[in-house]
């Protein structure tokens, strides 16, 4: 046993080492002969064991996000490519692979969209944009990825991939979203048609080829080798509220009958009691529904405590963001923002921040407020955010009653 756990140090010692030469400027050509002279073989779990160990000495996740492709690509000989494993249908493993394959669909007929655009540029050019609009679902597919299963990976002490996998996710959709204002250009020749489909084009599809790759050889494996069944029982609850990608799960999986109860238990006797009045917890959970805000609710340890469920939330929330650590739950390109709000609030410099952005159609308004006990000890932060579309546009004066 000795001996295995030898060789595994080994491997990954020396996977860290080459890749550290791979950052220091030598190339892959170089550091490719020497992968295969020193690692024969290797698994998702020592690749995952290289990228904590890279963190944890320093390297800065935008470095690694900066050479993980070509990280893949040196990897891709050495990695032992295991078989699938076996799971129910329906199961949230089975319904991701299931996605996978139908976006493998879509990228096919935008490739060949891609080709055709020189030959028969606008019925090539129809095919590109439809094969993109079905693509644009793939935002489903990674806000699971990223609101679920990273959860339940940091759960078990696994931070270092999602890291690097969200900002990766983040790149894609940098590119989709170029892509788009792209494609709203309708005066472009074939030639230029041609260009942007050789650059940005071809670049989209590469990088959703190549996280797809990364998804079913280390994401999937890891997360079916580590996730407790009640974890996954969680993930299957929870996936509706951000939706499918292409395709619906199949029939098949249901956890079991009492993880499902123990997930939507909720107590309509006790009461809380509170300075100004007492509610049950069922008026509570009520009130907090029917609120026009989501509200979000970050302890002192920067944990998630609490979110409100109301029907029309603006962003997804899940309840596997229930312990996890705040800045885990944004892209890491946003992390040194979230990181400020929450030392200044902590120090006592600020009390509240106060964002607004235009999100999918909507003027969102976002505030975080610095919750506070009566001896004025930082006790967390409360994030409020609201779709102000309507009251933005709100004119004049109304008095008497009329519902809407």
């Amino acid at each position: 046993m000795s001996e295995i756990i030898d060789n595994r140090a080994h491997r990954i010692g020396a996977l860290k080492d080459i890749i550290k030469r791979l950052h220091g400027g030598e190339s892959p050509e170089t550091v490719e002969s020497g992968l295969r002279t020193i690692v024969q073989q290797t698994d998702y779990s020592e690749i995952m064991a290289m990228e904590q160990q890279l963190m944890a000495d320093g390297m800065p996740v935008e470095e690694i996000m900066s050479m993980c492709d070509l990280h893949s690509q040196l990897t891709r000989e050495v990695l032992v490519q295991l078989p699938p494993k076996p799971v129910q249908p329906g199961h949230p493993a089975d319904t991701y692979r299931r996605e996978n394959d139908a976006l493998r669909g879509v990228l096919l007929n935008i490739r060949v969209a891609l080709k055709e655009l020189r030959s028969s540029p606008e019925p090539a050019l129809l095919k590109w944009r439809q094969g993109f609009n079905d693509l644009m679902d793939i935002e489903k597919h990674y806000q699971r990825k990223e609101h679920l299963f990273f959860s339940c990976l940091e759960r078990h002490g696994i931070t270092g991939p999602s890291k690097v996998m969200w900002g990766k996710d983040d790149e894609v959709r940098d590119l989709l979203k170029e892509l788009a204002r792209a494609l709203r250009v309708t005066a472009a020749s074939p030639d230029e048609w041609q260009l942007v489909a050789s650059t940005l084009g071809q670049s989209v599809v590469g990088a959703v080829e190549e996280m797809m790759y990364k998804e079913e050889s280390i994401l999937l494996p890891m997360c079916l080798d580590t996730f407790t069944e009640e974890e996954w029982a969680q993930i299957w609850l929870d996936s509706p509220r951000y939706g499918w990608c292409l395709v619906e799960p199949l029939d098949g999986y249901r956890p079991p009958e009492s993880v499902v109860k123990e997930a939507l238990r909720l107590s309509t006797s006790d009461a809380v009691q509170l300075p100004t009045g007492n509610l049950s917890l069922q008026q509570l959970t009520a009130i907090f529904s029917a609120l026009p805000v989501d509200i979000t609710f970050v302890d002192a340890d920067d944990r998630v405590a609490f979110f409100s469920e109301g029907p029309d939330r603006v962003f997804a929330r899940s309840r596997a963001i229930i312990g996890r650590k705040v800045q885990h739950c944004h892209p890491p390109r946003s992390v040194e923002v979230v990181d400020r709000i929450l030392s200044d609030f902590r120090e006592g410099r600020q009390g509240v921040a106060e964002f607004w952005i235009n999100f999918q159609g909507r003027f969102v308004h976002i505030r975080y407020f610095a919750v506070r006990d009566e001896q004025q000890n930082y006790l967390g932060t409360l994030e409020v955010t609201q779709d102000a579309s309507r009251i933005r546009a709100l004119d004049g004066e109304r008095r008497l009653l009329e519902y809407n």
